[in-house]
């Protein structure tokens, strides 16, 4: 198993406890409510990511030689979303990130609960750390 899907598997085990949607829709606002503001300044077309209903926005920068994720919604349910997908995507190098899937969403049961607008969304993000990854691995 590798590093990532390691950090994949902590959070399907976060996540096996709960019996049903609400629990998990209660434990992603609380990750949203946890998750540090992305500063005003970085609240910016360029990070804006295209295809969410709600406003997010998502700063990667490199950091030695791993990919840290920032990011930030006007909606506190997305924002619990973004947060898990830096839990899973941040700390890693641009080509793991790149490699890794995300079927970890689907093993929650988070992507069978969400609305088509909102599945687009998620997916959205997830295509944004992608193609940051992308970016940063043929940049180096």
């Amino acid at each position: 198993m590798t590093p990532i899907e390691t950090r994949h598997a902590e959070i399907i085990a976060d996540f096996a406890d709960m019996d049903d949607w609400s629990e998990r829709y209660e434990f992603i606002v609380e990750l949203g409510k946890e998750l540090k503001p992305l500063a005003a300044e970085f609240h910016v077309p360029e990070l804006k990511v295209s295809g969410c209903v709600s406003q997010v926005w998502l700063r990667a920068v490199i950091v030695g030689e791993k990919l840290e994720f920032s990011a930030d919604s006007d909606s506190i349910f997305v924002k619990g979303l973004i947060a898990l997908l830096i839990r899973a995507y941040s700390g890693f190098a641009p080509s793991e990130i790149a490699a890794a899937n995300a079927d970890f969403l689907k093993t929650i049961g988070i992507t069978e609960n969400l609305s088509p607008n909102r599945a687009n969304g998620l997916g959205s993000m997830v295509a944004r750390i992608r193609d940051y990854a992308l970016h940063f691995s043929a940049a180096r």
